[in-house]
């Protein structure tokens, strides 16, 4: 009886050998989310990008960090991580797609200055993330949906510009996502556009929505930043609650299949 049972057991052992041995090695690829809240998880695309438009054989890492501008996202060491991420072995090959622009405008703590800082960041990103042997793609930032007598105010259009430049430049593929957004929002309106925010508008927003303008949100729609990071629950002009995300997350999707066709097979469009 003991014969027999070590028997089996070798046989089973050598079954299972001879299945291993087929089983062949993953090829598999990682794309690394850089960027600001419009990014971030909780109130930006990428978590829904990650989610929804991805297969298994490629790794999706969302380190948007709310509050952040080329700037900051450095000097808190958050680049350092993204640096790290690329340099783990055993992909094929890592894409880093790179965001910013809403805390590089004037007025906040992290602003930069869009002739000379910020262009220069976004090349230092690009040059480091190649040193890495990754591939970097640059991203126009996600258009703020706040109107005008029915006309998108699209106040970013100077850092999209200036991204467009950057990437001509050092002959970046580019996502020009504050052009698709805007071209979104402005078909949708004020009213429509504003299912994109993470929470309900005022009801007395209504009649100026309906008009075809968007009133002030009031200060608490705009968070502190955390060093943890938060979701964004409240109505505003420039985050997103799940809707939007999903939507936003497509028009990445599909413009990443266009300039990244050696993805297409892994992206979900």
């Amino acid at each position: 009886m003991r014969n027999l049972t070590v028997g089996a057991l070798a046989s089973l052992l050598l079954v299972a050998g001879a299945a291993s041995a087929q089983v062949q090695p993953i090829q598999a690829d990682k794309i690394i989310l850089v960027g600001d809240s419009t990014t971030a998880v909780g109130s930006g695309w990428g978590g829904a990008f990650c989610d929804r438009h991805v297969l298994s054989a490629l790794a999706c890492v969302n380190l948007g960090r709310q509050g952040r501008s080329t700037s900051t996202y450095r000097a808190e060491g958050s680049w350092d991580l993204a640096l790290n991420e690329m340099a783990t072995p055993g992909y094929q090959s890592v894409w880093v797609l790179i965001q910013f622009g809403h805390n590089d405008q004037p007025g906040k703590r992290s602003s930069t200055d869009l002739t000379a800082q910020f262009p220069a960041n976004l090349r230092a990103y690009v040059a480091e993330a190649r040193a890495r042997g990754a591939r970097p793609i640059l991203l126009t930032p996600l258009t703020r949906r706040n109107f005008k007598d029915g006309q998108l105010q699209n106040t970013l259009a100077p850092w999209a510009e200036a991204i467009r430049a950057v990437a001509a430049e050092t002959e970046t593929p580019l996502i020009d996502l504050n052009a698709s957004s805007a071209d979104l929002v402005q078909s949708l309106g004020p009213l429509d556009a504003a299912r994109l925010s993470p929470g309900a508008p005022p009801p007395d927003f209504a009649p100026a929505l309906l008009a075809g303008n968007t009133p002030p949100t009031p200060p608490a729609a705009t968070p502190p930043v955390s060093a943890h990071g938060h979701h964004v629950d409240d109505f505003d002009y420039t985050h997103l609650g799940p809707d939007g995300a999903a939507v936003i997350a497509a028009l990445v999707a599909r413009d990443l299949i266009a300039v990244a066709p050696d993805l297409a097979p892994r992206l979900v469009p």
